[in-house]
């Protein structure tokens, strides 16, 4: 996709511009600690590439890198230790999921019962 922001946040974290608490890095992927926990457990997982949401990710980036994307995931997940009791995976796209960094990413959340999907507050149009 053409129009990625290189001055996103997210970008500015991958170029170690701000901050963070990293919990992994390799080649292709960045972890970090969520600074907006919103579960004990709450790590944000980013490509290293200029992806701006799920879509273009799974577009852009090739069978491969996708697949190893999410295996990398299952696997930052259990070493957080919420393999063995639960986690969930949240990933927003768009404006109606309220993405709010145009840069595609993957929120672990665990650590204790998230409840459910959804507030009945959010279904509205």
């Amino acid at each position: 996709m053409s129009n990625y922001d290189n001055d996103n946040i997210f970008a500015k974290i991958i170029r170690g511009e701000i901050p963070c608490d990293k919990v992994y890095s390799d080649d292709d992927i960045f972890a970090f600690k969520d600074i907006s926990a919103a579960a004990p457990v709450h790590v944000l997982v980013i490509p290293k590439g200029q992806y701006v949401s799920f879509d273009d990710f799974v577009v852009s980036a090739g069978e491969e890198k996708v697949a190893s994307f999410f295996t990398k995931v299952r696997e930052i997940a259990a070493s957080l230790g919420v393999d063995k009791t639960g986690y969930r995976l949240i990933t927003n796209h768009g404006e109606d999921a309220h993405q709010t960094v145009p840069h595609f990413h993957v929120h672990i959340l665990g650590g204790k019962k998230l409840g459910g999907l959804l507030q009945s507050d959010n279904l509205e149009r």
